[in-house]
């Protein structure tokens, strides 16, 4: 019987996955942490493990399909923020199988890698999951700190609401500025980030890598740290290092 994704799509998932191509980066980590043997495939920004030695597809907004159903695999796992529906859609008419995600939040992150493993995959949940569960499905703390998250620069882009990250953010007592925000990925001007009823201003090194000497000489009134883009925006295996970096914070 089909089982379906987290889109409600019925996908003929194999009994035991042992080909695997992963459109996800966190999610490419995550196979490979748990039967790296299985990964068959991965994009170009399939950056971790740092050692990964598989086929690269392209991108996440331009998969090579064409790449994907050369390798023969018996699940593809994709996401539906991060990828296209257009290559979901041209892979299975190909006949290939696709397993596509849903997450925008911590507990949907933890219970959609638990149906990929277990459902999708016929793996079970690793042990790396389960502390992820253990560390972060738990009961929200008081808010410490107001904070928020510039994605990108010229023009600023900031996490707005309804994200992984601002909610995984507000589980360590951080509260998001613009978790009210009507946009997910709003643009915002300096002044709405530079204001001194923000307590700190996140900058990642992804999407736009914010270093040193780019990012913090254009506050004044805010104070900043730089961070792992990784710890805010992976799920998977990340989740557990997220926990400790972030509640040092």
């Amino acid at each position: 019987m089909p089982t379906p994704d987290d889109l409600g799509t019925p996908v003929d998932v194999p009994t035991t996955a042992t080909r695997v191509v992963s459109l996800v980066p966190s999610l490419t980590e995550a196979v490979a942490a748990t039967r790296p043997e299985a990964l068959v495939g991965a994009t170009e920004w399939c950056t971790h493990p740092a050692d990964l030695d598989v086929a690269r597809v392209r991108g996440t907004k331009n998969v090579d399909w064409r790449a994907v159903v050369a390798l023969s695999p018996d699940l593809v796992i994709a996401n539906q923020e991060e990828n296209r529906e257009i290559d979901v859609r041209r892979l299975r008419e190909a006949g290939v199988p696709v397993w596509v995600t849903v997450i925008e939040s911590v507990p949907q992150s933890l219970d959609a890698m638990d149906r990929l493993f277990a459902e999708a995959l016929g793996w079970g949940i690793p042990e790396w999951l389960a502390e992820a569960r253990r560390l972060w499905d738990t009961a929200l703390p008081p808010i410490t700190t107001r904070v928020a998250v510039p994605i990108w620069r010229d023009p600023w882009m900031v996490v707005g609401s309804r994200t992984y990250t601002g909610d995984l953010l507000r589980r360590v007592g951080f509260d998001n500025v613009f978790e009210q925000h009507s946009g997910r990925y709003p643009k915002v001007d300096l002044a709405d980030l530079d204001r001194a009823d923000i307590d700190l201003v996140l900058l990642p090194d992804e999407p736009y890598v914010f270093t040193p000497e780019d990012g913090p000489e254009s506050f004044t009134h805010t104070a900043t740290q730089l961070v792992s883009g990784r710890h805010l925006t992976w799920y998977g295996p990340a989740m557990v290092e997220a926990h400790q970096a972030l509640t040092r914070l």
